[in-house]
């Protein structure tokens, strides 16, 4: 048995990271400390008061563990590690998990090539980025192939030089085919400088090249080859308009600023890449209402940079943040180089990172517009199934269908929605057990009744094992039962019900003569619904999605029917054998016709198995 007091008074007065294990033993909070000893009693004082998140996580907490480190670094180091591996749950969490694209121009070849990369390697190849469209990046090595005509074949060179033929792109004119030694180390060399020179945002020698291709190629009457040229320019100067320069010191940058209200955090990044602004990004983070700006900035460059393989030289930031000076070390051995964190106060970089906090303040302002329109489909939806039912508490809400086709097995479906939406982790199958051919009312009447039979006898479990969270997918019993139907599968659901002594109100969606949901049937009368409103189309939605997982389940057991052999029918031969008469006879009337030795004679075939065959179709025949 752990004793957290007990366990309080061992900690130790150095540095590292203490685990936090809840009653299951899962781990909820990961955090680091210069003190183990002084950090992880705070937690325990009755005057401690870090915010109702953390109140709640103590609560929780059933045993903590530690790592002991040699310095903060060290512990700042491995916090980023666990955290990013177990993910705890009152961890301040960046929601988002995004890899961004580089080129790679791979310089440890003789003969290199530019590529579209997704991480940076620690090999002899040369990397631009990381930039956060790969469209952009497409469409740039797209244009430096046409410019430069590069390689992209795979073939070792110059081992390879003289085998085989040359490619499409030799042909099309976009390869210079050094696979065929048509090109020198030295010229394809000259022409993989200019392409980095381009990467490197130096546009001007490239264009004014263009520009004297097409005038030439205008006055000798080439036109075609002048329009050629003419679209290039127009494709390089595209792409360098995206080069937005931002400062002139030609560095590194990452400007980081966040906005928030409270409940919810956008934290918005611009990337400034050799002096030019490549791109920008914004992630949105959970926070608690008790986290402070610089706590979350913190949280948010520890997580971000651990996962990511470029280190910028300097990030700025919107304010001062308490871990700058540890953080940045670790950076700078990431980067292996030093890395500072900055506050600018004034001039254009003090404007970056106010530009980066409006545009993180106008996302956090979109997406609340998005969440209260997506509201209003889900939770919305459910207030005004709720007022016309007169049900104050609907969150959990269950709907049913039975589908029969053509005398085929009957089977049953239960969908759940949750606030509005589907919970497709607790949606249900049902293979019907006692009811044969079409009956809907029976067939309603054994799945209820498995549904909540087995609910009772996994609220029992949990009992007798002095639990409180759920045991299994049946143990929650919805708000509100929906029956695909009128009054009929209303009173089959309310007979159920009713033998098993459960009280759960129980409506019909009733349709019209097209088959379409025209109001709900409650308490013995139907009751109309405003076609227009939300409520009425999460209803359809409802109605739509348990008729659509029965016919799914329906289908997909037809499906496993048609594809029974006869050949299964006979005792003995299993897949094996199977397989070997279908490959050895065109057809069923051949095996029918085979004699026993023949049979016998087949691939993993005995005698007593050629026998089974041979009497199986012999028996059919009389």
């Amino acid at each position: 048995m752990f004793d957290i007091q007990e366990e309080l008074k061992k900690l130790p007065q150095k540095p590292g990271v203490y685990i936090m294990h809840d009653a299951k033993d899962a781990i909820i909070y990961i955090g680091k400390a210069i003190s183990l000893r002084n950090r992880v009693r705070q937690y325990f004082r009755p005057s401690h008061n870090e915010g109702l998140k953390k109140e709640q996580m103590v609560r929780q907490i059933e045993r903590f563990e530690y790592i002991i480190t040699d310095s903060e670094l060290e512990a700042l180091i491995l916090e980023c590690n666990l955290i990013k591996e177990h993910r705890p749950k009152y961890n301040t969490m960046l929601r988002d998990d995004k890899t961004y694209p580089y080129i790679r121009v791979t310089l440890g070849e003789d003969f290199p090539r530019v590529l579209f990369s997704r991480q940076m390697k620690k090999d002899k190849s040369r990397y631009f980025g990381p930039y956060t469209s790969a469209g952009a990046v497409k469409d740039t090595i797209d244009l430096i192939q046409k410019l430069y005509s590069l390689r992209t074949c795979s073939r070792s060179l110059p081992k390879d030089i003289g085998k085989g033929r040359p490619c499409l792109n030799y042909h099309i004119h976009q390869c210079m085919a050094p696979c065929q030694g048509a090109v020198s180390k030295e010229e394809y060399r000259k022409l993989i400088n200019q392409a980095m020179e381009l990467l490197n945002g130096n546009f001007q020698p490239v264009l004014k090249e263009l520009e004297e291709k097409m005038q030439a190629a205008s006055e000798g009457m080439d036109f075609e080859k002048a329009i050629e040229y003419r679209e290039l320019g127009k494709a390089v100067r595209q792409i360098a308009q995206k080069q937005k320069i931002t400062s002139s010191d030609g560095e590194d940058k990452d400007i980081v600023a966040m906005a928030s209200d409270g409940e919810d955090a956008v934290v918005q990044m611009f990337f400034v890449r050799d002096g030019r602004l490549i791109g920008r990004d914004h992630f949105h983070v959970n926070i608690g209402s008790e986290d402070t700006r610089p706590q979350v900035l913190a949280t948010f460059l520890k997580q971000f940079y651990a996962g990511t393989p470029f280190i910028p030289r300097e990030v700025m930031l919107q304010e001062e943040i308490e871990e700058a000076g540890v953080i940045a070390e670790w950076l700078g051995q990431k980067r292996g180089q030093k890395v500072y964190i900055r506050v600018p106060k004034k001039g254009t970089k003090e404007k970056l990172v106010e530009l980066a906090a409006q545009n993180a303040s106008m996302v956090l302002s979109q997406d609340k517009e998005k969440i209260k329109r997506e509201e209003g489909r889900t939770i919305g939806a459910l207030k005004e199934i709720g007022k016309l039912l007169d049900l104050e508490e609907l969150k959990r809400v269950e709907a049913f269908d039975i589908s029969n086709i053509s005398g085929f097995e009957t089977v049953g479906s239960m969908v759940v929605y949750e606030k509005g939406k589907p919970k497709r982790s607790d949606y249900r199958k049902f293979k019907l057990r006692t009811v044969t051919g079409p009956d809907d009312y029976g067939s309603m009447y054994e799945v209820l009744t498995r549904r909540f039979s087995h609910g009772m006898k996994e609220q029992e479990a949990l009992q007798e094992r002095n639990l409180e969270s759920d045991y299994g997918s049946f143990t929650r019993f919805p708000d509100l039962l929906m029956m695909d139907g009128g009054k009929g599968q209303v009173n089959v659901a309310l007979k159920v019900l009713e033998e098993l002594k459960l009280n759960i109100p129980v409506c019909g969606m009733v349709k019209d003569d097209n088959h379409r949901t025209r109001g709900l049937y409650y308490h013995n009368q139907e009751i109309p619904i405003d076609r227009h409103s939300e409520g009425f189309k999460l209803i359809t939605r409802i109605q739509d999605e348990a008729h659509r997982f029965a016919i799914e389940y329906h289908r997909s057991l037809r499906s496993k029917e048609q594809v029974h052999s006869v050949l299964d029918d006979i005792p003995g031969i299993g897949a094996a054998r199977r397989k070997a008469l279908m490959k050895s006879f065109p057809s069923l009337d051949a095996i029918r016709e085979a004699d026993v030795e023949t049979l016998a004679g087949l691939p993993s075939m005995n005698m007593q198995a050629a026998r089974a065959v041979y009497a199986f179709f012999h028996k059919e025949g009389q």
